[in-house]
């Protein structure tokens, strides 16, 4: 059994626990009121994007109040082959778009990219 001595220090930390006032013992950092600070909404268009052999096709559909400028890239396989970047095209609020692309031969990625 341990002796009453080396509970001495647990005995006085709890014992200062207790003694705190209660604002002392959970101190949370306050906020100070500020300037109103815009809130990020949900913004952007779900895009689909299918390569079938060197065609590709992207749907885009937005969901949200916003309007979305998406465009399609096409980056091509060969060296030749000129990869290209389509005039962004405007997806209102509830609007499907669909953006077609192609490259003389194989296509090694495409992407599309969100405008404000």
């Amino acid at each position: 059994m341990r002796s009453p001595t080396s509970f001495a220090p647990l005995l006085a930390a709890l014992t200062l626990l207790l003694a705190l006032p209660c604002d002392a013992a959970s101190y949370t950092a306050k906020t100070v009121p500020h300037a109103r600070v815009p809130v990020d909404r949900p913004f952007g268009a779900a895009c689909r994007t299918s390569v079938d052999g060197s065609y590709v096709t992207a749907y885009c559909h937005n969901p949200y109040p916003e309007t979305d400028r998406v465009g399609l890239h096409v980056e091509c396989d060969r060296w030749w082959d000129i990869d290209s970047d389509l005039t962004p095209v405007e997806a209102g609020p509830a609007q499907t778009v669909r953006l077609t692309g192609r490259c003389w031969k194989e296509v090694r990625s495409a992407w599309v990219s969100h405008q404000r």
